[in-house]
């Protein structure tokens, strides 16, 4: 057969055309960026019949600018001003100082004091109240500004750029999503893919443990690893530099934004021993002198101003001269443990950073490094944790009994939180901490830019008020992107920061961000230009304010001249301070901060604030194996009241092992199991105190109906009460459980069915695969009385 009338190269001749044509149509093409998605040119009709004679149309593509930089946002969590070195902080951070020497440092740049509202607003450019994020998410209200569901009218960063021509990724904590939402069933509109990520590996709420965190990659859950020295920060970490290498690989003309968040240094502090034992010694001046050497060296470094005095410590924080050995002991000790992880932390972060390097990127990559999401942490109270979860409890931890697991420290059989005094001293120069939205210690976090492309000033220092709504609107203007009127069809409220952009050239530039509330809990306060005037309301300590909101007592601070907020000028300026509280009334009400909510235990209820509760109404749950991951804002609420589980199996041959359903870890909560064939039920209260109440024989191969029954004893939260383990409803067991957990299991830790994920409820049935039932669960019914 003669091939003659099907030659070879036209094919390859009309290809290349084709290539030559999409091109010169792509790069002259209008777009309007400031509707997303783009909306692309119609294409013109086509009337040609025959393919062979026709001209294929132009491509049209949706690219980034030309030269647009790669962009990474490194957001560290509960770290304070005056923690890392390029900001006068006692730990070396070789990665942000390696940046800061290279880029510039923010002397003057603020968060919101709080996690989510924090993420919210530097996602966004918008306020945190704008975001309906005015506290975390899991204690969220009905009121606007507080609802815990970010909305369609302000859209994320990661969405804009993506709709420009960007690939998007996130690693790390998230923390945005509305506590209802975070199951199976979703929604999943406020899950990071969502939110405008291509790419998310991390975990979902506040806080995770370090050596068995609960995670997902999309919306899939992760099976972990089995390996004894597995730890999230060096997975997150290299999961981001094997994305950051492919994307380049694949597509190395297209820009990245990478959202890096750790978990670090948010509580529990988690370090590798190695790591640990590094920092012996470094500390042992006690946080007191800590304040004053850190203070001195920001003097000297130019960081802050000549003259500058350590503002008081709060009344509670006691001196450090004048405490027990004991107590300087175990405190040491805990702020070792919590450098180790700082330490491990940056250089975790500088990996990622080399791994850009290698690609040839990172002179066009737009780095910010932000050291800390609000100030270091006080939610370790007085003395410090074992395990977190007894403060949330209301259980307090004695000295004596923590220093017989010091060694342990930062391990994971700890989920451990260090003194209030430390938070204090990494806060230096300020007064407070996290939480305490009206002082600086809450809100003022070093910032770190890098962009070697187009920051000459390399090394130099920006003392301009920044605020992190400030990130978003710098990002779009380096990337030569509008601000979007529409996204997805919703149109837009205007972004509410300022670029930042003006200050990379010109350290004397005149400052643009000129006005800025800031509330948390009641604690509030309004910037405005060089003035702050502030109540503190509570400390994160105190169940509840020290007045009622009229009667707070507020003060006057020229920041001009007072960098730490050390002298109070309320009584020789009355009139400006009257101006200033007006001013936050006026921003209170545009950014519908209104009304002051400074309620705790309360809004651990759904039904109290008016939070959606995805059980509310419902008495009993059914569920069967393979439901798993179920957070404890998703499922059954079993606290403070009386509970039947009961649970149909079928036994193998040989005899049954694992668990059946169990929720929490071994910090705190509850399992229904088989050992060995005989059933039992554990409770593990905060890991002080295990219930068990175990039958005396071994289960026959077949089908069985396992009931536990739980009677509360009542007299307020956190009692106990009798369990009676049922076996074809016949009593084989019964035992008294002396205390129950009253508000919280777990924050990362979830109910499972058939296995029991992360950490183990009981030691001796394990956890992940270890713990999984050898039979079969076609129904379990959880039911609260």
């Amino acid at each position: 057969m003669s091939h003659s009338r099907f030659p070879r190269l036209r094919p390859v001749v009309l290809l290349a055309s084709w290539i030559v044509t999409f091109s010169t149509l792509l790069h002259a093409a209008d777009l309007d960026r400031t509707i997303l998605p783009i909306q692309l040119p119609k294409p013109d009709p086509v009337t040609t019949l025959d393919v062979r004679e026709a001209t294929v149309p132009a491509r049209h593509e949706v690219k980034a600018p030309e030269g647009a930089p790669n962009v990474m946002i490194v957001l560290i969590d509960d770290l304070g001003f005056g923690a890392t070195s390029p900001f006068g902080g006692p730990i070396p951070t070789p990665t942000l100082d390696r940046l800061a020497g290279e880029g510039l440092r923010y002397t003057h740049f603020h968060t919101t004091a709080l996690c989510s509202p924090t993420r919210a607003a530097l996602k966004s450019g918008r306020n945190h109240h704008t975001c309906n994020m005015g506290f975390i998410t899991e204690m969220a209200t009905g009121f606007p500004g507080a609802t815990g569901e970010i909305p369609d009218t302000v859209a994320p960063l990661a969405e804009m750029l993506r709709l420009n021509g960007y690939s998007t990724a996130a690693f790390g904590k998230w923390h945005e999503t509305a506590a209802w939402e975070t199951s199976v069933s979703g929604p999943h509109d406020r899950w990071p893919t969502r939110q405008g990520f291509d790419k998310f590996y991390g975990f979902i709420g506040g806080e995770t443990n370090q050596w068995a965190p609960y995670l997902f990659d999309g919306v899939a859950p992760v099976e972990l690893p089995h390996d004894p020295d597995y730890h999230f920060m060096e997975d997150m970490s290299e999961k981001a530099i094997a994305w950051i290498e492919f994307q380049k690989a694949m597509t190395p003309d297209k820009p990245f934004f990478v959202y890096f968040a750790p978990g670090a240094v948010h509580a529990p502090h988690h370090a590798p021993k190695d790591w640990i034992a590094k920092w012996k010694g470094k500390f042992d001046q006690g946080w007191d002198k800590i304040r004053e050497e850190t203070l001195a060296r920001q003097i000297e470094q130019g960081l802050v101003p000549a003259g500058t005095q350590l503002a008081p410590k709060p009344e509670a924080i006691q001196d450090w001269d004048k405490l027990s050995e004991d107590e300087r002991t175990l405190f040491r000790h805990q702020v070792e443990v919590f450098a180790a992880f700082l330490d491990y932390t940056d250089h975790h972060v500088g990996q990622v950073v080399e791994a850009i390097e290698k690609t040839g990127e990172l002179d066009n990559t737009l780095i910010f490094y932000i050291a800390g999401d609000n100030g270091t942490s006080g939610e370790g109270g007085a003395f410090g944790m074992f395990n977190e979860y007894t403060y949330f409890n209301g259980v307090p931890e004695k000295v004596e009994d923590m220093l017989k697991v010091i060694d342990e420290w930062g391990g994971p059989q700890t989920y451990p939180h260090m003194a209030a005094g430390w938070s204090v001293a990494l806060n230096s120069p300020f007064g407070w901490m996290k939480q305490v939205a009206s002082d600086f210690g809450g809100t003022r976090n070093g910032m770190v830019v890098h962009w070697p492309k187009r920051i000459q000033d390399k090394g130099g220092i920006r003392s301009q008020f920044s605020h992190v709504i400030d990130v978003a609107p710098t990002i779009l203007e380096a990337a030569g992107l509008p601000e979007p009127k529409v996204v997805n069809g919703t149109p837009q409220r205007p972004i509410e920061g300022t670029s930042l952009v003006y200050t990379f050239d010109d350290a004397d530039a005149k400052e643009r961000h000129t006005t800025q509330y800031f509330e948390i809990a009641g604690n509030r306060a309004i910037y405005h230009e060089g003035w702050f005037a502030r109540t503190i309301h509570k400390a994160p300590w105190e169940p509840k304010g020290r007045h009622p909101f009229s009667e707070d007592v507020w003060e006057l601070y020229h920041v001009k001249e007072d960098f730490s907020l050390s002298k109070d000028l309320a009584a020789a300026q009355p009139d400006k301070l009257k101006e200033l509280q007006a001013a936050f009334l006026a921003e209170a009400e545009k950014y519908q901060v209104l009304p002051l909510d400074d309620r705790v235990f309360e809004r651990a209820i759904a039904a109290n604030v008016g939070r959606p509760d995805l059980m509310q109404g419902r008495t009993s749950l059914t569920l069967a194996e393979g439901m798993t991951g179920m957070m404890e804002n998703v499922f059954l609420s079993v606290k403070n009241r009386s509970k039947i589980v009961t649970a149909e199996i079928e036994i193998p041959e040989g005899g049954g092992n694992g668990t059946l359903i169990a929720q929490g870890g071994r910090f705190g909560g509850w399992s229904l199991y088989l050992k060995d064939g005989v059933p039992g039920y554990d409770y593990n209260f905060l890991g002080l105190q295990r219930s068990s109440i175990v039958g005396t024989e071994k289960l026959p191969a077949g089908k069985a109906t396992v009931r536990f029954e739980f009677d509360y004893a009542g007299g307020g939260p956190g009692k106990g009460g009798t369990g009676t383990l049922y076996v074809n409803d016949a009593k084989v067991a019964e035992g008294e459980i002396a205390h129950t957990q009253a508000a919280i299991f777990s924050a990362d830790e979830t109910a499972d069915v058939g296995i029991d994920l992360g950490t183990p409820v009981v030691e001796t049935i394990g956890a992940e695969d270890a713990s999984r039932f050898n039979g079969r669960i076609p129904k379990l019914v959880v039911e609260v009385k």
